[in-house]
């Protein structure tokens, strides 16, 4: 039986650490309040030429040819300024000492709140029968070899698979089930992950998750250690069962997320394997620039009406914390049987100001062109085949787009280690209201779940 801390009342040393936090974030504020009214004239020139270099950001990604030119030359003149600014004023002090008040409140914090579970008491899965763990040697630069997982495999009476040019990873995975296979794994990337998790979905089994991929979203928000790919394998042996949502966009599964607009079309292109950089630098203007066109997608908003296409429309398999544009987005959990839809539209180099105020910030959900919001079912339209960003893999699809949840569709098999590294574990975003109210409810010694 999992035991909540929940349950439990915190102990003193979380109380502490709650006060900590709470008292360290305090000081980081007071301490860059003052320094900005003592050197006000430091911090105005340093906010116009990081403003000036946010809107000549914003021509070079969407003009060609010498505005693009002229705009590069002048975003870096004004990051030298601000560098210069920032050293002749020893600037640099006062941010090192407001980082390291951050920083402490920061860890302090995520000591405080600790994981939903405790892994000691959680119940461990059936031993399998028979379970077969398909590996992809390409993902992750080859990380199936590096690992040596075919031999770990056999050292723990699993019947490793290794697909071969050619093989049909779903063909593959149905034969696995064919032969008896009580327990299917995929060592790969997300994508393929999401093929063999629709496989033990239909048949009911239970899914090992082996992170040998690139990126490995997935695993990630499930709270397996992406850098310790032979500890997944600990699943088979010591495993715990969890369910899990699974998403798909015209009955085809996806375990993370699927994008239309401005990266679904570039990663579209031949060349963006090869060249990730020239490839976005040449298409972007065409996509954002004051002749591009827009997104041919119709969809409606929660309001009822229906959006404005702008250059990102992303559903994923639950909602995202996004507090950034940059990458790095988790979702709290996996199992809230509902999508995540996020849509965005930078009109100007006035509204990328803003959102790049917004993201240094973390706050780019208050950006006028955001939206986003929970469904259980979505429905995009469009008048001839959408470019589609499927978990990483470039498609092209039929519209219209009908995306679906399907709530614990997937018994996701975890090693016991995964449910300490939980979504919860993860660093908090210390300025929310939520993350603050808990704070306040550990120092003054309630449960977690106390109004």
């Amino acid at each position: 039986m999992t035991t909540s801390v929940h349950d439990r009342r915190p102990s003193a040393l979380r109380r502490a650490s709650a006060m900590l936090a709470m008292m360290a974030l305090a000081a980081a504020l007071l301490f860059l309040v003052v320094v900005s009214i003592r050197r006000w004239d430091v911090l105005l020139v340093s906010v116009i030429a990081l403003g000036v270099a946010v809107v000549a950001a914003w021509y070079v990604v969407s003009r060609k040819g010498s505005v693009r030119a002229t705009a590069a030359v002048l975003g870096a003149i004004a990051l030298v300024v601000f560098v210069l600014v920032i050293l002749a004023s020893q600037s640099v002090r006062v941010l090192a000492v407001g980082l390291a008040l951050a920083a402490l409140s920061a860890a302090a914090a995520r000591y405080a709140l600790p994981p939903a579970t405790l892994d000691d008491d959680a119940e461990a899965a059936p031993k399998a029968r028979q379970a077969v763990l398909i590996m992809n040697p390409k993902s992750g630069g080859g990380k199936v070899e590096r690992f040596g997982l075919v031999e770990l495999c056999k050292q723990r009476g699993v019947e490793p698979y290794v697909l071969e040019p050619g093989d049909d990873l779903r063909a593959v995975a149905e034969a696995a089930v064919t032969r008896g296979a009580d327990l299917l794994g995929m060592a790969g990337g997300d994508g393929s992950l999401a093929i063999v998790a629709s496989i033990a979905s239909r048949h009911g089994l239970p899914f090992v998750v082996v992170p040998a991929g690139t990126r490995n979203h997935f695993a990630l928000d499930l709270g397996i250690d992406r850098e310790d790919v032979p500890g997944a394998l600990e699943a088979f042996d010591d495993g715990v069962d969890t369910r899990v949502d699974l998403a798909e966009i015209n009955g085809r599964v996806f375990v993370n997320n699927a994008s239309m607009g401005v990266y679904a079309k570039v990663v579209q292109s031949a060349d963006y394997r090869d060249a990730k950089v020239q490839t976005a630098s040449a298409l972007l203007p065409d996509m954002l620039g004051p002749g591009a066109k827009s997104l041919d997608l119709h969809y409606m908003l929660p309001s009822g009406e229906e959006a404005v296409p702008g250059q990102l429309l992303l559903v994923s398999n639950n909602p995202y914390d996004l507090a950034h544009l940059r990458g790095g987005g988790t979702r709290e959990r996996l199992d809230s049987g509902l999508l995540g839809v996020v849509s965005l539209r930078v009109g100007s180099a006035a509204d990328a100001e803003k959102l790049a105020a917004l993201e240094m910030t973390g706050q780019v959900q208050h950006f006028a062109g955001w939206n986003e919001w929970t469904a259980s079912q979505f429905d995009v339209r469009a008048a001839g085949p959408v470019e589609v960003g499927v978990d990483g893999e470039a498609l092209v699809l039929d519209p219209p787009l009908r995306f679906a949840i399907r709530p614990g569709a997937v018994t996701v098999r975890l090693p016991r280690a995964a449910l300490r590294r939980s979504r919860a574990a993860h660093p908090a975003r210390i300025t929310t209201r939520s993350t603050l109210a808990a704070l306040w409810r550990t120092a003054t010694g309630r449960r977690a779940d106390a109004g």
